[in-house]
């Protein structure tokens, strides 16, 4: 591993993730507003989600869904859009009004800040998926995406999420973790953050 990956890369998480924090925390107050009219329930989403090394750890969201969402997984499991062990539909009908703009914008990612502080994610990585799809993950894939923390972001969502295979996506995140550099890592942020942006204007204005 590089210096970058030692040692830097944890001082530029540590560093985007307060400027973001500290930025946006009025935005996330009135996004906690609007979860908590739309629908009952918590403001945040846990879930445990497999980390580095293998290790697992408790992934902060913006709830998006319905209580209990997790327990109709198998009700829509014909709607499921997504190859290889992950479940993912893009108008998911467990979502409420406000969940579908946050999950269509990623907006619904960036409670995942916390996590970075805490040490468990970084800014720039392979997506952390739930622990029983991130088993079924074939061995050569698995073990390289293990070597480093998950990240809330990676070129997997500028390169089209999901219109991409699963095979795509494991591909695109080795590709990241080998290639991880200050301006590698940078570009994804910025390419991420505009795309952000356009799909907020897309869905809120």
């Amino acid at each position: 591993m590089s210096f970058y990956q030692k040692f830097g890369k944890k001082s530029i998480d540590i560093f985007f993730s307060f400027l973001t924090l500290a930025f946006l925390w009025p935005v996330f107050l009135l996004v906690s507003l609007l979860i908590k009219i739309g629908s009952p329930g918590p403001i945040i989403f846990k879930q445990r989600r497999t980390g580095k090394d293998g290790g697992s750890f408790t992934m902060y969201k913006f709830r998006t869904m319905v209580i209990n969402a997790e327990n109709f997984k198998e009700k829509y499991r014909y709607l499921n859009e997504a190859d290889g062990p992950v479940f993912k539909i893009y108008d998911d009908p467990r979502l409420t009004k406000i969940g579908k703009v946050l999950s269509h914008t990623g907006f619904d990612e960036f409670p995942q800040f916390l996590n970075v502080l805490k040490g468990e994610m970084s800014s720039v990585g392979p997506r952390p998926l739930p622990i029983n799809e991130e088993k079924k993950i074939a061995i050569k894939y698995q073990k390289i995406r293990r070597s480093v923390k998950p990240g809330i972001i990676s070129s997997w969502l500028v390169k089209g999420a999901h219109q991409l295979s699963f095979q795509q996506w494991m591909k695109l995140d080795i590709k990241d973790i080998k290639k991880s550099s200050f301006f590698y890592d940078l570009n994804i942020l910025l390419k991420v953050t505009r795309l952000v942006l356009k799909l907020v204007k897309k869905e809120v204005f």
